[in-house]
């Protein structure tokens, strides 16, 4: 059961690469963009992180916060920052409470053979904490520009 616009952010904790935990919550007072991925240094999931590390500046900016967040340790997502220089936060879903919770925990294909992963998707909520805007089955290339552009309008 994924949240639908209008759906408060849920009170959950992720694992941090360095070595903490931070609550969903903690980001209510700033638009909030929270983006899953399937997996670490894998062609379009490096994409991704490279492209909103890139505009992480701008949601900066703008006063908005980021956070990357899949089934990868948080040891794995160290390397992964430091492999690539990211500047995008990431986090652990180290219960599934929040793929639960978002509903990206799905069956998938791929050549054939069916299996669970997680959905790449994109949820954008203002700054009371509210979703304002989801982007399921993302396709990568410019992804991170048209949440750029979203965060802008919802100011």
């Amino acid at each position: 059961m994924a949240l639908d616009e209008g759906a408060k952010l849920p009170a959950i904790d992720l694992a941090t690469p360095g070595g903490g935990r931070v609550n969903l919550r903690d980001f209510i007072g700033k638009t909030f963009v929270l983006y899953f991925y399937p997996k670490d240094d894998t062609s379009g999931c490096t994409r991704e992180a490279q492209d909103f590390s890139r505009l992480y500046p701008e949601f900066q900016a703008l006063g908005a916060e980021l956070l990357g967040v899949s089934r990868d340790t948080p040891i794995k997502h160290q390397k992964f920052i430091d492999k690539y220089d990211l500047t995008v936060p990431l986090a652990t879903d180290d219960t599934n409470a929040a793929m639960e919770a978002f509903g990206v925990w799905v069956e998938k294909k791929l050549y054939g053979k069916t299996y669970m992963g997680i959905d790449r998707s994109t949820w954008l909520f203002d700054k009371a904490g509210v979703l304002a805007r989801v982007w399921r089955k993302v396709r990568v290339p410019g992804h991170a520009v048209d949440v750029l552009e979203a965060v802008k309008e919802l100011g």
